[in-house]
């Protein structure tokens, strides 16, 4: 499983986003009001994004009333910022590749901000298409070992479209088209699995294994972009023991 699920895993069962509910709820009416803009509908049921994004929301308690007055702002109902999305490359500790997603109604103080956190964390906010071309974009969700046996979630992942699914000592991780994402994630829900994290990602093609100084720096890079309330989504190709990651968290 890639270093970044491996991440998102394990502080998802400490429960750090609990902690950081402000920053979440932020990112989240970011991701509803884009969605509803983008997807061409504030339906749900007529916008996969939408929905995925407002079912996010829900599992992390927001109010209804939140929800809705997010929609109604990326539909244009209601006034609100003007969100963009932007993709930003460059490089950590080990030269790992960092790419990630961002949303933000000022694009000058997101890349200061961003700038700033890759030099103090021992890497570099690099140019457009540096480090893009290790990486593919992938659905990827990752679900507990211990929630269905293999065979079994191996059978619902490739029934409902999936790629491939990898495995390691905690948990399995489905990989997808970007296409199929959604279909493949009702499914595995409707099979009675909650996924650890569900998401359209880019999935490195080869990794970078890192131990003692380089890993603590990196995870600290990865966990202050990932913080970070303009930061959507972050991919890189590090390899870390989890022990290690464990440790970290």
């Amino acid at each position: 499983m890639s270093g970044h699920s491996k991440w998102h895993s394990i502080k998802h069962k400490k429960g750090a986003l609990d902690a950081k509910r402000g920053k979440l709820f932020t990112k989240l009416i970011k991701e509803i009001a884009i969605a509803a803009r983008t997807g061409g509908s504030g339906d749900i049921n007529q916008n996969a994004r939408l929905r995925k994004a407002v079912t996010d929301a829900k599992a992390a308690n927001m109010p209804n009333d939140t929800i809705d007055r997010a929609i109604k702002r990326g539909t244009g109902e209601l006034e609100g910022a003007a969100y963009e999305e932007i993709t930003y490359e460059g490089y950590g500790p080990g030269g790992v590749a960092i790419i990630l997603n961002a949303t933000t109604d000022n694009r000058n103080r997101t890349v200061s901000e961003l700038r700033h956190l890759f030099s103090k964390n021992g890497g570099n906010l690099g140019e457009s298409g540096s480090v893009a071309w290790m990486f593919h974009k992938k659905g990827s969700i990752v679900v507990d070992r211990h929630a269905k046996g293999e065979d079994e979630m191996m059978e619902v992942a490739i029934e409902a479209g999936a790629e491939d699914m990898q495995t390691d000592e905690d948990s399995y991780q489905i990989l997808t088209v970007p296409e199929d994402f959604h279909a493949v994630l009702e499914a595995v829900k409707k099979a009675g699995v909650e996924p650890a994290s569900a998401e359209i990602t880019m999935i490195p093609q080869n990794y970078i294994h890192l131990e003692g100084r380089e890993a603590d720096q990196m995870l600290k890079l990865y966990e202050a972009l990932d913080d970070h309330e303009d930061v959507q989504n972050v991919s890189a190709n590090f390899d870390i023991d989890t022990a290690a990651m464990e440790q970290q968290a």
